[in-house]
């Protein structure tokens, strides 16, 4: 199954700071055209991104994915090409394993940078980046692979 879930309200206002109020008004990401391949993610809240500053933002989403799938975030074409926003390591890599993991539930974030010269102001329910699901390959010869994800960010590389 693929599709887009909230996080739980308790993890929502630990990771967020905000309310239930907020927690029921933003939605899941949906394509805005009918040939879309991305769906866009929304800000929770308004807020400004100044030149050279970088921010964690928290989505409020998780995602199911089928195996041999992954979600790439990347950030909204607007925003880079009209106010050279960045994210921040270019594209995030949402695994199959990351999805309702113990550290975090396998809530979405993204980190956006701005490298323009003008602060960039968003609004509650402004677009700021889409996911593309896209299937993916593994080599024939690899060897079985027995470890599972064990938390959030950076869990797959710890020993």
């Amino acid at each position: 199954m693929r599709k887009f879930e909230k996080i739980s309200l308790n993890q929502f206002i630990k990771d967020t700071g905000l309310t239930e109020k907020e927690y029921n008004e933003y939605k899941l990401p949906q394509r805005s055209t009918k040939h879309s391949a991305g769906y866009d993610f929304e800000a929770l809240t308004d807020f400004t991104l100044n030149p050279n500053e970088i921010k964690l933002i928290p989505t409020g989403i998780k995602a199911e994915m089928n195996d041999n799938e992954v979600l790439m975030i990347y950030i909204r074409s607007s925003l880079g090409f009209k106010f050279n926003i960045r994210m921040c390591n270019q594209t995030g890599i949402i695994d199959k394993d990351y999805y309702n993991n113990i550290d975090n539930e396998g809530h979405i974030f993204v980190k956006i940078q701005n490298e323009g010269d003008k602060p960039k102001q968003f609004k509650q329910g402004e677009n700021i980046v889409q996911g593309i699901f896209l299937n993916y390959l593994t080599v024939d010869d690899e060897k079985e692979i027995n470890k599972e994800r064990s938390g959030g960010f950076g869990s797959t590389n710890e020993q």
